[in-house]
């Protein structure tokens, strides 16, 4: 089982030089490589292939720039598989056409496949041709380090990602029954309702740093474009938004370990997100309670647990139905939280009768027996 642990690095000046070297080492060659796929097909209507651009890059460009001899040759290398997987993502997906990346981005990274060391009783970790950084070790691991990620934030922060394979096999998905299964409605105002009637409150973090972030967006906007102050501004600005990522990020990651622990499987309902964040209305608190985030946090940890995750389509009816009677409310919209079941006259709260329904539907697809 491949895991990836993340650890602050506290590099020196002269490192720093490196380690932006390498960055745009990486950068050039996989913007060189992906000019040159780009060209490859319009003139022949073929692509050319990694293996290939490795050759050129080997016997011409690199003795062509002298300064590329001082960066990582495998870290070079790792940039034209990175771009590879990259055209074999959008070729299966039929979306993300891979971009050229920009030198103005604050955030940038370049791979080390391998040879280097994580030392913990140091708290150092060596890299090619960068040498010995110090590092901050919240907590060790045990398997066969794998590549490893530096990167810098938006907030200059320097990290690396250790992808570690501990020789473990992921566990057996553990056998689940309606009983042990919890449907899952998320929403804007509560940021999720269970099945079982409990309201999980979100506590809106953007929402309530949103004054702070329009006064520093103004002192930005009022600073001279390339002076200092507007680059402190900026750095201001970013670590708001760091901060409120960071408090999103623990929330949503408590919940999610709390789900996958308390239950065998969790129901979730499909949702067109790119399509909702369309109505201006809702696409802040939308992008607040960033949804897909906290199903892919679900996912990964079930996957460990050995738990199930039962997804619903988009198709599926779960609003307008009383989870009693199966009655089909044609008439119902949004506006109603509350509304009475015609046909059973079974008074409904309308999200956690949401709820209930991505349950029993999740587990009628599964041929489950629902009480």
């Amino acid at each position: 089982m491949l895991k990836a642990y993340k650890y602050r690095i506290y590099p020196t000046k002269e490192q720093m030089k490196f380690i932006k070297l390498h960055f745009g080492g990486c950068r050039f060659v996989y913007n060189w490589a992906l000019e040159q796929k780009i060209k490859m097909y319009k003139q022949t209507q073929k692509s050319i292939s990694r293996f290939d651009l490795q050759k050129i890059l080997v016997r011409e460009i690199k003795p062509s720039h002298d300064w590329l001899k001082k960066v990582n040759s495998q870290s070079l290398l790792s940039s034209l598989m990175n771009l590879e997987s990259g055209f074999t993502k959008f070729f299966r997906e039929k979306e993300g056409f891979p971009k050229f990346k920009s030198k103005k981005n604050p955030v940038q990274s370049f791979q080390i496949p391998q040879h280097y060391i994580v030392d913990f009783e140091r708290g150092i970790v060596r890299l090619p041709k960068i040498g010995e950084v110090k590092a901050v070790f919240h907590r060790c691991f045990e398997g066969t380090p794998k590549t490893a990620t530096v990167s810098k934030s938006h907030t200059g922060e320097y990290y690396i990602s250790v992808l570690v394979n501990n020789e473990e096999e992921l566990p057996k998905k553990q056998k689940f029954s309606e009983i042990s299964t919890i449907g899952v409605n998320v929403g804007i105002k509560n940021f999720a309702i269970l099945s079982t009637g409990e309201r999980i409150s979100y506590p809106k973090y953007f929402k309530n740093s949103l004054q702070r972030e329009k006064v520093l967006q103004k002192r930005v906007s009022r600073k001279i474009k390339g002076s200092k102050n507007r680059e402190k501004a900026k750095q201001k600005l970013t670590k708001l938004h760091k901060k409120i990522s960071n408090q999103r990020n623990y929330f949503q990651h408590k919940l999610s370990f709390r789900l996958i622990c308390e239950n065998q499987a969790v129901a979730l309902e499909t949702l067109n997100v790119k399509g909702m964040t369309e109505n201006h209305h809702l696409a802040q608190a939308i992008g607040d309670s960033a949804w897909s985030s906290f199903v892919t946090k679900l996912e990964y940890k079930a996957a460990w647990f050995g738990k199930t995750i039962l997804k619903i389509g988009q198709l599926e009816q779960s609003t307008k139905i009383c989870n009693n009677c199966g009655f089909h409310h044609s008439e119902l919209t949004l506006k109603y939280r509350e509304w009475e079941c015609p046909a059973c006259k079974t008074n409904h709260d309308s999200d956690i009768n949401i709820a209930i329904n991505i349950k029993k539907s999740s587990l009628q697809n599964q041929n489950l027996a629902v009480i």
